[in-house]
């Protein structure tokens, strides 16, 4: 009496086949992972990271240099108003965000 299991046995042009399309997988893989993309590297340039360099743009900025009414914190280094002042030993000034 011939019995038959319940899945179905792959035929040898079947493994075949699957063994073919494996190997163009891998060949695929392997050859086109030297190539660029052109048209992803012309868009990639005009994109910025953030903390990257931007375009050759001129940044005017003022510079005022330290009023009489403020201080450079000996710690954190930010000029602060003299309202902020907390304590001043040997010379340097501590602004109240130092302090605590």
């Amino acid at each position: 009496m011939a019995t038959s299991s319940a899945a179905a046995q792959p035929t040898q042009a079947e493994m075949d086949r699957a063994r073919e399309i494996a190997t163009l997988k891998l060949g695929k893989n392997a050859a086109m992972a030297n190539l660029i993309d052109e048209s992803e590297a012309e868009l990639a340039e005009l994109f910025i990271l953030p903390g990257g360099e931007a375009q050759a743009e001129e940044a005017n900025i003022d510079i005022v240099p330290e009023q009489a009414d403020e201080f450079t914190c000996a710690s954190c280094f930010m000029v602060r108003h003299r309202t902020q002042l907390v304590r001043e030993e040997n010379g340097q000034k501590f602004c109240t965000e130092c302090e605590g």
